[in-house]
C-alpha cells in the first residue's frame, strides 16, 4: 500500500471544502457540474442496440470528498446516493456539506480495498482513478460491475494526458490517455457505450473525459452479440 501513501498525505492537509476538493480550482466546480449533468441525459436516451438507459434510483460516488458531485450531480438526477471516500475528514464533514437525507451510506474506505455490494444504477468514478495503479483499477472495475443493477452503467470522469503516461510526484497521481483508459476497460470486460469531453474548461487544465461502461456480459435483450458492428 506504500504507493497510496503519497496520495493520502497530500488530502490529509486539504481543506473539507469545495475549494480543497479542486485544490482551489473552485471556479470550474459549476461548469463540471453543469457537463456531468448533460452526460447522465446522455446516457437516458441511450439506444436498445446499446442496452438502453440505467435506472436512475440509486447511486454510487466513488472517492467522493467532501460529497460535491453527488450534492451538485447526482442527487439531481438519482433518488439516493451513497459515498465512498478514504479520508475521515472528508467522510465527517460530507453530512453538513451534501444536507440531504437522500445521501444513505459514506463508506471511509480506500477505493482499492473497497467493494460494493450489488444495488446501484450507476456508479460515478471522477478524479479518483488517477490514483489507482492499472492493476488494481481493473479490480476495482470488475468490483464494480459486479455491484450494478440490471442495466446499470460506470461513468467515469478523468484527467487525460495527450502525452501517453505521466506519473506526478507530488501524489503520486497518473496521467493516462484516452487509448490507455479504453485498454483498461477492455481489460475489466467492460463495453464503452458513450464517451464525451469536458467543455469550456480553462485552458490551463488537463483536458478531462467522461465514459459511460456497461459489463460486456450485459447483452441487451433480443440483441445478438455483435450488434454493435453491423
Amino acid at each position: 500500500s506504500s504507493w497510496y501513501d503519497r496520495a493520502r498525505d497530500y488530502w490529509e492537509k486539504k481543506d473539507a471544502t469545495v475549494s480543497g476538493m479542486l485544490d482551489g480550482y473552485d471556479a470550474v466546480s459549476a461548469v463540471d457540474l453543469e457537463a456531468s449533468l448533460c452526460f447522465l441525459d446522455k446516457v437516458k436516451t441511450l439506444p436498445a442496440y446499446k442496452g438502453g438507459s440505467c435506472r436512475f434510483n440509486y447511486a454510487l460516488d466513488c472517492g467522493a470528498g467532501i460529497g460535491r458531485v453527488t450534492k451538485g450531480c447526482l442527487l439531481h438526477r438519482f433518488q439516493q446516493v451513497d459515498m465512498v471516500e478514504p479520508m475521515e475528514r472528508f467522510c465527517r464533514s460530507a453530512p453538513d456539506f451534501v444536507s440531504s437525507e437522500r445521501l444513505k451510506d459514506i463508506f471511509q474506505q480506500p477505493l482499492q480495498e473497497f467493494s460494493p455490494s450489488k444495488k446501484y444504477d450507476c456508479i460515478w468514478l471522477q478524479w479518483c482513478i488517477l490514483y489507482l495503479t492499472d492493476a488494481d483499477l481493473i479490480d476495482l472495475l470488475k468490483r464494480c460491475s459486479a455491484a450494478l443493477t440490471d442495466g446499470g452503467v460506470i461513468c467515469v470522469k478523468e484527467n487525460i494526458g495527450e502525452l501517453g503516461f505521466e506519473i506526478d510526484k507530488q501524489d503520486n497521481s497518473i496521467m493516462r490517455t484516452d487509448k490507455h483508459y479504453k485498454q483498461l476497460f477492455r481489460q475489466a470486460g467492460m463495453r464503452l457505450l458513450l464517451d464525451m469531453r469536458q467543455p469550456n474548461f480553462p485552458k490551463s487544465l488537463f483536458p478531462v473525459n467522461m465514459y459511460c461502461l456497461r459489463p460486456l456480459d450485459a447483452n441487451p435483450a433480443g440483441q445478438p452479440e455483435n450488434a454493435e458492428t453491423t
